[in-house]
């Protein structure tokens, strides 16, 4: 299987390559990308397959893909560069730069809060479309006017579409830009990173075609909660990733596109202190707050699994997450198995992506098989 898989890979991580090449060998895989950055060095930067269902397109070294959630690692990065930059505080009421988002009981919601998953405001009010999530103005209004689901702050309950909008906004009102500029011109523009929220159409022959899992949430209908139902109802089925206007789009929890590599290279902001390649994003004691537990229990979105919150990042929690192990990690992952995790104590970063989707909205098999090699390799 050696001509599967192409890039370079450190020896000490060979098992992680070998499970990606039986991945793509044996079909389980499509086309996807697996990079492991350690001390500020690319050590794993791997990919194969195909980026096409025809497979008739090979996946290269410059393939990008919609990255679903893993999105949200980026935005809320963003986030946290806001808290840094003494534009936002972390304890301070949305309200205090959005003042529209104080109706209907929401006065006190934190912007810590939005980065928890734990506003209140896991979905817009039915009936919400994609067309009107790609309306910037109007999807904002809405959420501002909204009432919240559950008592803010008491729990999570994950944003999957509203994470975005919500942090967006309250950046675009304290810098007067939007999350896919700051993106382009405060993160990957200085690191050099090939990543993006939405695609630029001079991408489109780069962008692999995501291909959807036979059933993309896994839940069993019997289990669904009225939140759930509600969170997802506008949810549009993960085809709409292949359309232009999804990919024209500013949706800081879903659309971001990108390869392994620029996001190990973005995250490893994480890892590494808040530094990387000389540009400094955050000062080391913002990257402190990350692991600083701010929310725990079930989430009310995700059938109550149970889950851990940093500052916008998931902390272990072996019970939902059995393959991140204990220790000062933080990570996040998108819908159908990509997957992003941070390790100050190892100065290293592990970050993969894919087309094929697999089922459930954490993680998959794929997603557990790599990174119980990684940890066994960092171990």
């Amino acid at each position: 299987m050696d001509d599967v898989v192409h890039g370079h890979c450190d020896a000490r991580f060979q098992p992680v390559r070998d499970a990606l090449a039986a991945a793509i060998a044996c079909g389980e895989e499509t086309g996807a990308a697996i990079a492991i950055d350690v001390d500020g060095e690319l050590v794993v930067d791997i990919w194969g397959g195909y980026a096409d269902a025809a497979r008739t397109r090979p996946w290269t070294a410059d393939t990008i893909v919609n990255v679903w959630s893993s999105t949200k690692t980026v935005t809320a990065l963003a986030a946290l560069m806001l808290i840094d930059r003494g534009l936002v505080e972390a304890a301070a009421p949305v309200a205090t730069y959005w003042p529209e988002f104080a109706a209907n009981g929401k006065q006190d919601v934190e912007f810590r809060d939005l980065l928890t998953h734990s506003s209140g405001l896991s979905g817009w009010e039915p009936p919400f479309d994609a067309e009107d999530i790609y309306d910037w103005e109007k999807s904002t209004a809405a959420l501002a006017a909204q009432a919240p689901w559950w008592p803010p702050g008491t729990a999570s309950g994950y944003h999957a579409l509203t994470h975005g909008h919500l942090i967006g906004e309250v950046l675009r009102r304290v810098t007067g830009t939007t999350l896919k500029e700051f993106v382009r011109d405060e993160i990957a523009g200085p690191l050099g990173a090939d990543f993006q929220i939405g695609a630029r159409p001079e991408d489109t022959d780069r962008i692999a075609e995501v291909i959807p899992a036979a059933e993309p949430l896994d839940i069993p209908l019997d289990q669904l909660s009225e939140l759930t139902i509600k969170t997802f109802l506008g949810a549009p089925p993960p085809t709409i990733a292949n359309t232009a206007a999804w990919r024209a789009a500013d949706i800081g929890a879903a659309n971001g596109h990108g390869n392994a590599r620029s996001l190990a290279k973005i995250l490893s902001t994480i890892s590494l202190g808040g530094t990387v390649d000389g540009v400094q994003l955050l000062r080391p004691e913002t990257v402190d707050a990350v692991f600083k537990l701010q929310l725990e229990g079930p989430d009310m979105v995700l059938l109550g699994h149970p889950l851990r919150w940093g500052l916008g990042f998931g902390l272990p929690q072996r019970q939902t997450v059995p393959y991140i192990p204990d220790g000062k990690i933080c990570f996040w992952g998108g819908w159908g198995g990509s997957w992003e995790t941070m390790n100050p104590e190892h100065r290293t970063t592990f970050a993969y992506v894919m087309n094929r989707m697999g089922p459930g909205v954490e993680g998959s098999e794929r997603t557990a098989r790599y990174l119980t090699r990684f940890y066994e390799a960092l171990a």
